[in-house]
């Protein structure tokens, strides 16, 4: 189906599955769950107070600080019938950090959960552009804020519509404690995202399956937005939220409403591998031989022929669940494998932020779980001949970074290709292979991406460091095996390290300075391991750190 704009897309979808969970999440009371028709009407009173008591003009930008929930939804629906531009915002981020880029989108309104609730009203005293704080949860401590639940009810207004070209949504990747870095996504690269990954689904999901949907990721992802929001609304699945990533939460939702897919990141599939060779291994000596046994078995046997064999296994999950699409990082083949072996299929993609992001996805004829797949219907691809880099063209390539002209000129052409900044090889079938990064960013195991400058920008502040450099080194062994963690190498003053009796002494005190100024940064982008070295770090002809130097010296342990 093709949607002349994102109106029609929500008026059809929301007629269609009227009566239908459109989005539910367990807590510790129970179910809370929005219907289509709830979501609607949800988004609608929202919108109202947008344009008739708040009187915000179209364009005008609201921020979402929240966790995954229900209630997300109506808050983007509203910017949307509103006329507004939505800033997901991750909140797990600090003051510090959501300060930065607050300051840079200037939002007339912040959007927060209940649990973000101290971070909200901070928020609010130090961004000047903020007019009020609406909480998504009733408030019953306060009457100075309002909530979804207290705002007048009225649900019919006049909304504005927006070009396709208008920026939707702002989402930041990267510079969060330098120079904010937000991409701007279209109504037009939304619009072009659903209508690809329609057909995508159409080759992995059985003609007439009705699906629910668990939903693991933060939703402020655009990969959760667009994939585990936007495309699945659209085709009115049923999407839950699990109150935590705790396999036993997880598995309790699944059971409970029969859930049949999700999308997740290769750390948590890993994670649930692990759970269940654990359980495996609690058996009596008979039961571990015959999963043994079943195992080679299954290796070879068709694979309707799999989810009969392990049956049992899949039990945990609920007997409906099928699949998962991995993406945010590289999937460990054994981890695919596995899955796929005792029945559940692995369909593993590739994005980025800067192409709304899905880009390829394994489905259809040709599958390997080497690959990212197939590029989707809507993107021109070629690979550089110099440096092997993945350059695409198409619809979903964003409008560009928010007040930076100078950084998108630097990943799109003039003639409208992105250089992508990965290298792959594409085989005769289609199938993409992504081979390695140009760039300097470090993909942890979760897909959490973290930008080498975002975290020098904090550090470097130290008086007592001379030169620091922040770089990715992969993990050998244990459940992390091949992802990154992020390092730090420092090169402290000379007159600094003079105070301390031996190196050891100086690492412990280097490690202490970078403890408490981390305390500015999200606990996923702390380096977790410090080299100090008294070596000047490598340095271009223009003083610029070479980068991969340092890089190969940490993997080789030649930093001194």
């Amino acid at each position: 189906m093709k949607y002349k704009n994102v109106f029609s897309l929500m008026q059809e979808t929301t007629e269609r599955n009227s009566e239908k969970t459109s989005l539910g999440i367990k807590t510790n009371y129970g179910w809370s769950e929005l219907t289509y028709k709830g979501l609607g009407y949800l988004s609608r009173r929202l919108a109202c107070y947008f344009i008739y008591d708040m009187k915000l003009e179209k364009g005008e930008k609201v921020a979402i600080l929240s966790e995954s929930k229900p209630e997300y939804g109506a808050c983007f629906f509203a910017g949307v019938l509103a006329g507004l531009t939505s800033v997901p915002l991750d909140n797990k981020l600090t003051i510090y950090e959501l300060e930065s880029i607050l300051s840079n989108c200037e939002p007339s309104v912040l959007l927060a959960s209940g649990a973000n609730y101290e971070k909200a009203l901070t928020l609010k005293s130090k961004i000047p552009s903020i007019k009020q704080v609406i909480f998504m949860d009733r408030i019953s401590n306060t009457k100075e804020f309002q909530d979804l639940y207290s705002i007048p009810e009225n649900y019919e207004g006049k909304w504005r519509r927006r070009s396709l070209d208008s920026t939707a949504l702002i989402i930041y990747t990267s510079g969060t404690t330098g120079s904010p870095k937000g991409v701007e996504i279209t109504y037009k690269n939304i619009l072009s995202q659903v209508r690809d990954l329609q057909l995508v689904l159409n080759e992995m999901i059985p003609k007439g399956k009705q699906m629910r949907i668990l939903s693991i990721l933060p939703i402020n992802h655009l990969f959760e937005l667009t994939v585990g929001f936007f495309t699945f609304l659209d085709q009115g699945f049923s999407i839950y939220y699990a109150k935590s990533l705790k396999p036993k939460d997880i598995a309790e939702v699944m059971q409970e409403k029969g859930v049949t897919f999700m999308i997740s990141v290769p750390a948590f599939l890993k994670l649930l591998k692990t759970t269940i060779e654990s359980e495996v291994s609690k058996r009596n000596a008979f039961d571990k031989l015959v999963f043994k046994i079943k195992y080679k078995i299954a290796k070879f046997s068709p694979f309707f022929f799999r989810r009969f064999l392990f049956r049992g296994v899949r039990k945990y999950f609920g007997l409906d669940f099928f699949g998962c699409i991995s993406g945010g990082a590289p999937l460990d083949y054994k981890v695919g494998k596995f899955f796929e072996t005792i029945g559940i299929r692995i369909y593993q993609g590739y994005g980025l932020s800067e192409a709304s992001p899905v880009v390829s996805m394994n489905r259809g004829k040709y599958q390997d779980l080497k690959s990212v797949g197939t590029l989707l219907d809507s993107f021109e691809a070629k690979i550089d001949e110099s440096t092997g880099e993945l350059i695409l063209k198409g619809p979903s390539v964003m409008k560009g970074y928010y007040k930076r002209p100078d950084l998108t000129q630097d990943v799109i052409t003039e003639d409208g290709w992105l250089h992508t900044g990965d290298i792959a090889q594409i085989d005769k079938r289609g199938l993409v292979y992504i081979t390695g990064r140009i760039k300097n960013m470090i993909v942890l195991s979760g897909g959490k991406k973290v930008f080498p400058e975002e975290v020098e920008a904090v550090l470097e502040k130290n008086p007592n460091f001379a030169e620091i450099c922040v770089t990715g080194a992969s993990k050998s062994g244990g459940e992390k095996d091949g992802a990154e963690e992020i390092v730090l190498v420092v090169v402290p003053k000379k007159e600094y390290a003079e105070n301390f009796a031996d190196k050891k002494a100086l690492e412990g005190a280097v490690a202490n300075e970078v403890k408490t100024m981390s305390k500015r940064l999200a606990h996923y982008k702390r380096p977790v391991k410090i080299i100090v070295t008294e070596t000047p770090l490598p340095r271009t002809a223009t003083n610029k750190v070479k980068r991969k130097e340092v890089k190969s010296m940490v993997m080789s342990d030649s930093v001194k």
